[in-house]
């Protein structure tokens, strides 16, 4: 009797489970069926009645996103046709801000908690609880101070410049959490290591460093999907660059259009934008549940 009900509380559960899983796909389901609809068939009707009409269905929406709108310019010559900035060059830019923005936290994080973990300094104490405090402040009453020393020193609408906001803001967390893992460890591998005569740096980098793959892969796919879904900082930063230096999120804001009447467009945008954040997801979830768990429990 007991198994019977067992059996059929897991079916119950699972049920459950799988409506909620269906209740959160279909608004992704939606803007995925709208991305290849035309803009009068996004504009007059719900996405559920696209398949009522399949004639609306269209790739012109990924073409205009990934190669250009087209633009009537009027010159002396005549009027031409010109396309404006891609979604392709705005995926290049992303890359370029989102890539150090991972890595290098990664580097000063772990090299910081392993010296919080195994070394003795006078102040440690001190100075890992004011990195821990930097957590609960608000990325954004740094940013006009910031912006405005970045314009004296000249870095603002450079890709330096929102390296060192990506890496200042993203430290404290990578700090906290490579902390965790590292400081789990046992000490016998360390006291190993230094009998057979490494220094800290060569511990560090030979043994540390590849037993912390775990921790590096959780906070590389917080830091990296948080730098590429980051649209405030880019904006402030990089907007004396032009459009050379838009981000994804950026160039999706625009495409929407001043009324927010090409939203047909910003769905088909939002999907080209999801692909390598997903694959980056994809590729180290099986360390992630690993470095979310590093250090909760020991012995």
């Amino acid at each position: 009797m007991n198994q019977t009900k067992g059996t059929f509380g897991k079916y119950v559960i699972t049920f459950i489970l799988i409506f909620f899983c269906i209740l959160w796909t279909l608004p992704t389901v939606g803007i995925f069926v709208t991305s290849f609809r035309t803009a009068d068939a996004a504009s007059s009707t719900g996405w559920w009645k696209a398949f009522s009409d399949l004639g609306n269905f269209t790739l012109d929406n990924y073409n205009q996103v990934l190669f250009g709108q087209r633009y009537s310019v009027g010159s002396a010559s005549g009027t031409q046709t010109v396309r404006g900035a891609t979604m392709l060059s705005a995926f290049l830019s992303s890359i370029t801000v989102t890539l150090p923005s991972v890595i290098i936290p990664i580097l000063i994080a772990s090299a910081a908690a392993y010296g919080f973990a195994w070394l003795s300094f006078k102040g440690r104490n001190v100075l890992f609880a004011t990195i821990i405090m930097l957590l609960v402040v608000p990325l954004q009453i740094s940013l006009i101070p910031i912006l405005r020393d970045y314009n004296k020193v000249g870095l603002n609408g450079t890709y330096l410049g929102i390296w060192l906001a990506h890496c200042g803001f993203g430290l404290p967390l990578a700090t906290y959490m490579m902390y965790n893992y590292i400081s789990s460890l046992p000490r016998s591998i360390l006291e190993s290591a230094f009998i057979e005569g490494a220094s800290h740096f060569t511990t560090f980098v030979r043994l540390i460093l590849p037993l912390s793959a775990p921790a590096i892969a959780s906070f590389a796919i917080f830091q990296f999907i948080w730098v590429w879904n980051d649209m405030l900082v880019s904006l402030v930063f990089l907007s004396g660059a032009g459009q050379k230096l838009q981000v994804v999120t950026v160039r999706l804001m625009n495409m929407a259009g001043t009324r927010g009447t090409d939203w047909h467009l910003l769905t088909a945008g939002a999907f080209v934008s999801m692909i390598l954040p997903l694959g980056v997801f994809l590729g180290l979830q099986k360390f992630f549940v690993r470095g979310l768990l590093a250090g909760s429990v020991k012995g």
